[in-house]
């Protein structure tokens, strides 16, 4: 069973961007991704890797291959919906603990957003 793929607007523009850029390393991102939604959580290094210094023990890095200079990673989280919850997207190629310090408080924060809106969909539902 795969799984759904959900993005936030700052990934979206991320891999717009990145196509007008780079369109092959945009097709390498979108194969990785393709390779998530099937594989699920069953799927490890060097494609996923997790992220030890977030506050969300789930929380995991998309690891793409790449066709140029560029290293971009994808950070996510498996949610309880059989969801893969794509947060935040950047190239961290040149700045690389720097990228992470400042993309997994942002990750932290939208996953947050993304739970509240999900569990109040949940109690809608219900009513």
């Amino acid at each position: 069973m795969e799984w759904e793929i959900l993005m936030t607007e700052q990934v979206e523009k991320f891999l717009d961007a990145l196509y007008g850029a780079d369109r092959s390393t945009h097709s390498l991102v979108n194969q990785a991704i393709l390779i998530l939604e099937r594989n699920g959580p069953g799927e490890g290094r060097p494609l996923v890797d997790s992220i030890t210094a977030s506050q969300l023990s789930n929380m995991k890095e998309l690891r793409p291959p790449s066709a140029g200079r560029t290293e971009v990673r994808i950070l996510f989280v498996f949610d309880p919906w059989r969801s893969a919850v794509l947060l935040v997207a950047g190239d961290k190629s040149g700045q690389w603990n720097r990228w992470y310090r400042q993309a997994i408080p942002e990750a932290e924060e939208l996953y947050a957003l993304y739970l509240k809106e999900r569990l109040g969909d949940v109690a809608d539902e219900r009513d």
